[in-house]
């Protein structure tokens, strides 16, 4: 589980198929490497791996085809910067919100608009999740939490300081750049509990009956708001 606040800012070293439907990973990253052991978990633009190999302060992860199927992690190139975040330690504080490090879509930069203090950005959200997010509500983006300022049918906005500017991908992101979208896990548990005594609704788990969001990886998010 993770927070979706962004310890840091790290690199891609190198990317390699390993066959059968899978790939492997470095990523440099200082700060989240410095008690990292074999077995845990980091989330690289929110989307949880488990650490395989640690080699000063690169590790390395295996990727699923799975998860290069159902997130951004497979456009990935060396050199490529990366958001990291270390599962979060119980009895820490919880910056942003829930976040399981299973993305439930991809969806891309659809604008962005400059302000004085903070820039308005807005994203495609695929229609299997729009009935998740809410405004004011909470959502991951690469890993970061944020709250969104406003949403659509098939688009939702969000205001980024200049912290998340700075110290995330997000700041880089150009209209057409895919993002890992990670929704309110609560909303789905509501959804699900709920079943047929919502008006229209059944008792068939989210996504039944249409495109399935689907978790990305059986493991561990990044952030900022």
């Amino acid at each position: 589980m993770f927070t979706g606040i962004v310890e840091e800012l790290g690199e891609v070293v190198r990317t390699a198929e390993t066959g059968d439907d899978s790939a492997l990973v470095a990523i440099r990253g200082p700060l989240v490497t410095g008690d990292a052991r074999h077995g845990d978990s980091i989330a690289v633009n929110g989307v949880c791996l488990t650490v395989v190999d640690v080699d000063g302060d690169v590790f390395t992860a295996d990727v699923m085809g799975e998860t290069l199927r159902r997130s951004a992690l497979g456009a990935l190139r060396p050199g490529a910067p990366v958001n990291l975040e270390r599962a979060a330690a119980l009895g820490s504080r919880l910056g942003g919100h829930l976040v399981q490090g299973h993305v439930d879509g991809v969806g891309a930069v659809l604008s962005r608009q400059p302000a004085a203090q903070w820039e308005t950005v807005r994203f495609r959200l695929p229609a299997a999740l729009s009935r998740y997010v809410v405004e004011k509500g909470s959502i991951t983006v690469d890993g970061v939490s944020l709250t969104v300022a406003g949403v659509g049918p098939d688009w939702f906005s969000v205001g980024l300081i200049p912290t998340t500017l700075k110290l995330t991908t997000l700041g880089e992101r150009a209209v057409g750049d895919p993002v890992n979208l990670e929704v309110d896990v609560l909303a789905k548990y509501v959804e699900r509990l709920l079943g047929d005594r919502l008006p229209g609704g059944s008792d068939q788990p989210p996504g039944a009956g249409g495109p399935t969001p689907g978790a990305v990886e059986p493991t561990p998010g990044g952030g900022g708001r």
